[in-house]
């Protein structure tokens, strides 16, 4: 940077902290009516940086910013600040301010408390025109203004942003919003995109893209000198329940945070998978696998420590499970085998996608298929649906190799195909409902078995990616049923639902008394 002909502009920098502590006063808490002084990581990281490195031109530096923070440690304050300050003190005439979210609620939230720190301020509180129902104030001394954006993307093109102030981006659900805001301050002169969250856990999110792009600049694998990267967190493999990765993950541990308070949530997160995952991610600021997490993926990568014997396979009983999907998504099949001598159980996917819509998805959604297809862990049948002659094709061929002795399904798209398997080809078909009534029991064996590693799956990647992204649902009565994460999300789960169905149908199999007939060896005969 300083090759390209940056400089560091001290007074530049010091004119923010200056200006918080001359016209903006807390609001909340403790510091309620006190003067905004910048706390030391805020100052370090953040403000002296961002507003003190200037480009040759005298303009700034970095016009992107990307912080990641564990939650309660003031960001959404920070970042209310900066907005008051870029509005009113940057220097830029008719600068408009705007804050962005998932949802208009989030969004509202910054501009909230801006509004509130201009109220308590008696320099700004007579200047600045606050219009609270519109979520809008302005600054008509230099015809500036500050405005919360609904999360309506489409409504957004055509802005001159001086300043785009992107809060918890983690839970963006798409990139349109972004992309609509990416560019609002092109004609600006000295424009500034600042977005913050806390870890997220969709890896192929907008915000897991920036996340990856920000430890890449600080780690030097990606060289941008106008992209400030700001992350804290602890390392994926750091204890979690340690107080010392506790503090270094949280840079205001002490100011806005009580250890007390954050030994009490660890104490509870230890009671359970959910509420663990929800302490590294808020807390920590770790990426977790899962929004509410069902399973130890630490539990999973164990039970695929070895390669499956697959000869050994050959001729064995299972039981089958079938998520045919609808004509454009992946479908799945499991085969679940009973090993012998109390060794638990195997599974054997398989996986199907249309060839076309494989490569869409593929770049829409940033997962391998072409990769994994190559590899022989997924089949792409032809064309841009999916191809069910194909599957029972397969199925037969399967059934050739193993005795199947049952195959779940569930009724949705499998009408056509399961008359065929079960009239034509002698496929025992059994419907399986995928309410909480057929799923539970099924669902907690398969977590039962994976904790105590009687569950081997030989470390198939697209079941692991499956298994990543599985959440669970419970009603009132304590029954539990897997989920996506999201609705629309590009995560998806067929294979670990097809795997369950399998282990269902299994343990119904498993449960009726071998007949006399076997067992007195008659139908030896």
């Amino acid at each position: 940077a300083v090759a390209d002909g940056c400089f560091f502009d001290l007074p530049a920098a010091e004119r923010v902290r200056d200006f918080g502590l001359q016209f903006i006063r807390h609001s909340k808490g403790e510091w309620a009516g006190k003067p905004f002084e910048l706390l030391p990581w805020q100052w370090r990281d953040v403000v002296a940086p961002l507003f003190g490195w200037k480009r040759a031109d005298g303009t700034r530096r970095y016009r992107m910013c990307y912080i990641e923070v564990p939650k309660k440690n003031g960001k959404t304050t920070l970042l209310s600040f900066l907005g008051v300050y870029l509005m009113v003190g940057d220097g830029e005439p008719g600068a408009e301010v705007y804050t962005a979210a998932a949802d208009h609620k989030q969004a509202a939230l910054i501009f909230d408390e801006a509004r509130n720190m201009v109220r308590q301020s008696e320099s700004l509180r007579d200047r600045i025109m606050v219009t609270a129902s519109q979520k809008h104030m302005s600054f008509p001394q230099q015809l500036s203004k500050m405005q919360a954006l609904s999360a309506d993307a489409f409504t957004k093109e055509g802005l001159n942003a001086h300043a785009i102030l992107f809060d918890e981006l983690h839970a963006q659900k798409t990139r349109v919003l972004w992309d609509t805001l990416l560019f609002a301050g092109v004609s600006r002169r000295n424009p500034l995109h600042i977005s913050i969250t806390t870890a997220g856990y969709d890896r192929n999110s907008i915000c897991w893209e920036q996340h990856d792009y920000a430890t890449k600049v600080i780690d030097g694998h990606i060289e941008d000198w106008s992209f400030l990267a700001v992350v804290y967190g602890a390392d994926e493999d750091a204890d979690w329940t340690d107080p010392a990765v506790w503090e270094a993950a949280n840079p205001s541990y002490g100011v806005t945070i009580q250890a007390d308070s954050f030994e009490q949530a660890c104490k509870s997160a230890q009671e359970s998978p959910t509420k663990e995952n929800a302490f590294r991610r808020y807390r920590l600021n770790q990426w977790t696998e899962q929004e509410t997490r069902w399973l130890s993926m630490a539990a999973w990568d164990e039970c695929g420590a070895e390669a499956i014997d697959m000869d050994a396979l050959l001729g064995q009983p299972c039981w089958a499970g079938l998520d045919l999907s609808t004509t454009t998504d992946i479908s799945a099949l499991s085969l679940m085998f009973k090993l012998p001598n109390g060794g638990g159980w195997a599974v054997l996917p398989f996986f199907w996608v249309p060839a076309e819509r494989a490569r869409e998805r593929e770049n829409r959604d940033r997962v391998p298929y072409s990769t994994w297809a190559s590899s022989g862990l997924i089949e792409m049948t032809p064309g841009n649906v999916i191809d069910y002659g194909w599957i029972r094709k397969r199925i037969r061929e399967l059934g050739s190799l193993y005795k199947i002795q049952e195959v779940a399904y569930d009724r949705w798209n499998a009408t056509q195909m399961v008359q065929d398997l079960q009239d034509q080809d002698g496929v025992t078909m059994t419907e399986w409902g995928q309410g909480f009534r057929s799923m539970s029991d099924p669902t907690k064996q398969m977590e039962k078995i994976i904790l105590a590693r009687e569950f081997q799956h030989g470390g198939h990647p697209v079941l692991r990616w499956m298994a990543s992204n599985v959440t669970v649902k419970t009603d009132p009565a304590g029954n539990i049923k897997p989920v996506k994460p999201e609705h629309q999300s590009a995560a998806r789960i067929d294979g670990i639902v097809a795997t369950i169905m399998a282990l269902g149908v299994g343990m119904v199999g498993q449960e009726q008394p071998e007949s006399i007939y076997n067992t007195r060896g008659i139908l030896q005969l």
